[in-house]
Parts: structure tokens; sequence; C-alpha cells
């Protein structure tokens, strides 16, 4: 048992207050100093005085340690927030192949006209398990991307596979002569094949992919796994597409700006759970030369009409990860993407063609006429610019056409080839399409979308409706000589031809047909964007695939950096990873100063009573009149 020992001391000056030490060891001890006699220096204003100083300090230091990791974690996000918008100066960059702290991967685009190979490359990952890899394409020492391009398409490969490893070994070579050699066996490689190879049989499918699972780890030393190399689906590149122009636009980045669009998201699989708050993505519309597809985020539990519209809804929605961390649900995301066949700009035209034909033939043959069958009799197209003339070939026949340049006509021609139905949330070809909240969504429109508004009626960017009909109605009626005049004067974009302007009027009142009555979008509607290229480059699908199929990456770092902390010395533990310790420890230490402050105030106030006493020599808890005696 400890001893306990008691020192007291007392001293006192007629000029002078008192200064009493007292100390009980090790349980207490206290020291106080009688203001009564004492200079004025230490009087009650003086103290107050010297307690609002040291809390002002303290708050100072506080707020000093605020504002240093505020600026260290803070910058990092205003950094992230911005630098997606500065990308078109920082992604045009050489990439430094001599940062050994940069990662390499490469992505195959195999399709149906030919063969592009894309090397991307990303730096450490920064250690927080809610950010994405930053993914950039590499770019080489003349700052050009890192992308080159063979033909034939893989699928002419289909009865000779074994010469398929040859075919590619060029794109390998030139990846290989770029990404440095030390990472070679590190850089995961992908091979994707897409449309040309959905339409093989699966044996002949199969015997390629072999091929390529079999050669191509003899002559290259990337990481090359059998699941690197598949046929993906429509579905998938649709996903890809829609996960690589997000991640562009930033849109998987957390945000804290009230300025921000955000949703809110009912996170597939955990229905029991709240719902979350995050940034709002953009839905994509491209529509080429034979198909159209949409892709958006779906960030309410859906809901279905019957049994039938859920099957085919499993086949539509596709609901993925992008965290690296299988088990956070933040980065979980419901994606609606769906290709309609035969309704690209081109193929709608021919189907339109084909189907004017038709049925001017037929109506030819019941009325004894010959519309369209001879150049002076021709057939008067609504579709078709003001006196612009073409022609139709179909079996040895030919059809002669006339524009009239009628936009609200073409449109209401060409309205049955959206193939709507009655039944709720459907849209062309009668296929199911879950809500959009027109409200609070943003989309971008790619290809057709932009090369309908910009190429000819220098109207790409936000769009809206109202302008878009009165400008495609004022291009329509416009005699085709006059079209042709400022052609020849270099009023349109540069990369617009003749063939562009002959067929304006109706791939204007097609991509309105599709965007409005087909997908249902409202005339109001004002969050569509047209564009050909996001911050000055092409946006690809495999950005969106390297990005998925090297989510887990980060938590590899994560581990790995965590594995060597907790077996590093303990000097380098930092108190700025660690604020929150840092925090914590500060508030104790404030807190036991203030304590100390008012158990001095309390001392002091004992002190001032007993001030009368005459006693010069006082032992603790001995009455005063015991004392008098025993002097």
């Amino acid at each position: 048992m400890l001893q306990h020992q008691r020192l007291t001391v007392c001293c006192s000056h007629p000029r002078m207050g008192r200064i009493s030490i007292s100390c009980l060891l090790p349980a207490s001890w206290h020291f106080s100093i009688s203001p009564v006699g004492c200079p004025r220096l230490l009087n009650t204003t003086l103290r107050q005085i010297l307690v609002i100083g040291i809390l002002a300090a303290a708050v100072s230091v506080l707020y000093y340690s605020l504002v240093v990791i505020r600026n260290k974690y803070g910058r990092a996000h205003r950094d992230k927030r911005f630098h997606r918008y500065l990308a078109r100066v920082t992604d045009t960059e050489a990439t430094d192949t001599n940062n050994p702290n940069l990662n390499y991967g490469i992505v195959v685009d195999c399709g149906s006209s030919g063969s592009r190979i894309f090397v991307y490359c990303w730096p450490r990952h920064n250690g927080n398990p809610h950010d994405l890899l930053d993914i950039k394409q590499m770019r080489d020492k003349t700052r050009k991307p890192v992308v080159m391009k063979i033909k034939p398409g893989i699928s002419e490969f289909a009865s000779s596979p074994e010469k398929v490893s040859d075919y590619i070994s060029p794109l390998l070579s030139f990846a290989a002569q770029h990404v440095p050699r030390a990472k070679h066996k590190e850089t995961p490689l992908y091979i994707l094949c897409t449309a040309g190879m959905r339409i093989l049989p699966e044996s002949q499918q199969k015997a390629i992919l072999e091929d390529l699972l079999t050669d191509i780890p003899v002559h290259f030393d990337f990481l090359f796994s059998d699941s690197h190399a598949e046929v993906i689906s429509g579905k998938q590149e649709g996903v890809y597409a829609w996960i690589g122009i997000n991640f562009v636009l930033g849109r998987f980045e957390h945000t804290d700006d009230e300025d921000e669009a955000v949703v809110e998201v009912h996170v597939p699989g955990s229905e029991n759970q709240e719902a979350i708050f995050r940034k709002r993505t953009v839905g994509v519309l491209d529509m080429g030369g034979v198909s159209t597809q949409i892709a958006y985020e779906v960030p309410k539990t859906v809901s279905f009409a019957s049994s039938q519209q859920e099957e085919v809804a499993k086949n539509l929605l596709a609901e993925f990860n992008l965290g690296c961390d299988a088990h956070q649900t933040e980065h979980v995301y419901r994606v609606y993407v769906a290709t309609f066949l035969g309704f690209g700009g081109n193929a709608a035209r021919q189907r339109y063609e084909d189907n004017l034909f038709t049925s001017t033939v037929l109506k030819n043959r019941l009325l004894g006429k010959q519309t369209g069958m001879t150049s002076d009799s021709p057939y008067l197209d609504p579709c078709l610019p003001l006196d612009a003339q073409d022609e139709i070939q179909q079996n040895g026949q030919t059809m002669y056409l006339r524009g009239t340049g009628d936009f609200n006509l073409c449109r209401e021609m060409i309205q049955p080839f959206m193939n709507k139905t009655n039944e709720t949330q459907t849209s062309l070809n009668g296929v199911y399409q879950p809500a959009v909240h027109f409200q609070n969504s943003e989309f971008y429109g790619f290809s057709e979308f932009y090369y309908c508004t910009e190429d000819v009626l220098r109207m790409g960017g936000d769009y809206n409706a109202a302008k878009f009909t009165k400008a495609a109605k004022d291009y329509c009626a416009t005699k085709w000589s006059v079209l042709r005049e400022r052609f020849d004067r270099g009023l349109y974009a540069s990369h617009a031809d003749l063939h562009r302007l002959k067929y304006q009027c109706f791939k204007s009142a097609w991509m309105y047909e599709v965007f409005h009555s087909g997908f249902s979008f409202p005339v109001s509607y004002s969050n569509l964007k047209t564009a050909l290229q996001v911050y000055d480059k092409e946006v690809q699908w495999t950005l969106g695939a390297i990005l998925y199929r090297t989510r887990f990456l980060p938590l590899r770092d994560i581990q790995q950096e965590n594995f060597r902390g907790n077996h590093s010395h303990w000097r380098s533990f930092s108190f700025v990873h660690n604020h929150y310790l840092f925090f914590v420890c500060f508030l104790i230490v404030l807190l036991s100063i203030l304590l100390y402050l008012l158990r001095l105030r309390r001392i002091h106030r004992r002190m001032l009573r007993n001030a009368s006493s005459p006693s010069l020599w006082i032992e603790e808890g001995l009455p005063p009149q015991k004392i008098a005696g025993a002097l």
C-alpha cells in the first residue's frame, strides 16, 4: 500500500497575501495563491483574462488543425472535382513511363469491321475505399493516344481459328512497345469481342477464343487469364459505354456540394436499408447507322405490369458494383440497357424506302397509275428537302422521288415505324422501359443525335425541342438549289456531305420521333445534350470495360498498405492520417485544463473564506482554535 505523504507550507507577510502549497502524494495536490494583499496583477479580472486567453488559444489550435486536415483531404476532393473540367489539358500530356507508381491495362475491341487496341494507365490508388481508380488513356511521347486498329474483323477467321493469334499479334506488339517492360507481368490484358463474333455459332466462337488463350501467353507476358478473353453481349457493351461516359464526367465521385444534382437511390439487394443520396448519373442515347441504344440508371425499385414484362426486364436491367469491396453498396448501380436493331438513321431510311416502294407499287396496281415509276411523275416525298430528287432501286425497278419538304407530314409518316404498343412502360417495338424521372435526370445524345443537330442545323449541345423543330421545318422547306449553294459556300460542318444534306430532313424527323414518341421524353424536356465527344475526346466503351474489370484492384492496394502500416516502425505512425484520434486526444487535454482551472477557482474561494485567520502556519485538517492553543 502506498504511503501518503503530506506537505503543507504557508507563509505570510504584513503587506502580502498568503501562498499555500499543499501536497498529498500521490493522491492529490493543489497549489493556490491568495490574492489578499497580493499585487494587483493577480486579481480576479486578470485570472479571467488568463482563462479566456487559454480557451482562445485552444480554439485557435483546434481551428488550425481543422484547416490543416481540411487542406490535406479537402484539396484532394476539390482537385478531383475540378480536374474533370480541366481534362482537356491534363489528359493530353504524354504519359510518364518512368513513373514506377503508374499501372497499365490493355483492352482489345474486336469489332465486326476490325480490331482496335487501347492502352490505359492509372496512378496508385489513394487508399480511400470510396474512390475508384483514376484511369486515363495512355499517350505516347507525341501526346497521341496509344491506339492501333487492324482489319478485317476477327470473325473473318471463323473458318481458320488457328490464324487468330497471328492476326492479333501486331496489336499486342504495339502495346508491348509502349508499356514499360518491367510492368508487363502485372498489366492485365482483355480481349473483348462484339457484334461480329456474336453472330457466329458457339463452336466457332470457342475455337477462336481457345487459340488466343493458348498462344498469347507464349509470346507475351501480360496478365492474361481464361476470363480475359470473351464475347460480350450488347447489354454488356451498353453498360461499359454508360460507365465510361459517367466516369469521364465525374459522376461516380462523392460530393458535399449543395449545387451538385443528386438522386435518391434504393440500392439493389438492400431493400430493408434506408435510401442513399449520391451524384446523379447521366443517361446515354446513341443512334448509329444501324441501331439505336439507350442506357440509364434506374435509382429506385421497379415494378412490372405483368409477369411476362418482368421476365423481359431481367434481360434489360443490369446490376453491378463498381466499388472495390463487394460488401460496400455505395457504388452499386442498376442500369437499364436496350438496343434496337433497325432503328439507326440509315437503317430507318432503308425501312422507310422499302415500305414506300411496296405501298406505291401496290397502290399503282390497284388504281392503274404510274406514280413514281417515271421521272415525269415522281412520288412526292415529304421527307426530302423541297425539290430534291432521289431514286429507289429495288427488284430491277426504279422509283423516282421528289421532295416536298414537309417536316410535320414526314413525322406522321414515320410514326408507325416506332412499333409502339398500348402496354404501359414500353418504348420502341413494345420493349419494356422503366420510368424516367424527367424532372431529375440528364441525358447525352451521341452519333446521329449530334449529327442531326449540329452538322447542318448548327444546334449541337443543349437540346430544345421547339427550336429544333423550327430549324428542321425551315431546312426541309428550303429549296434544294439553295441548300446546295450554301453547301458550296462552306456554311455547314466540314464533315457534312451531300448525303447528309439530302437525308437531313428525314433524319431530323426520325431522331425527333424516336426521342419523343419512342422513348416518351416530353417535348418540354431540357436536359438532353447532344455531343460528339466529352471534354474534347471520344469516349469508348473500352474505358468502362477496364474500369469495371479492375474495380477490385484498389482493395488489394489498400490491404497491402494496411499490412505495411501494421508492421512498420511506430515512429512512422501519422496523426494526420489518424486525425480522429488526434481530435479525441486534443479534446481530452482541453477538458483536463478546464477541470484544473475549476479546481483552482474552488481552492481560491476556500482561501478567501479563511483569509481572516491570523495563523502563519496551518496544518490542513487542524481546527484553528487548536492551532492557536498550541502556539
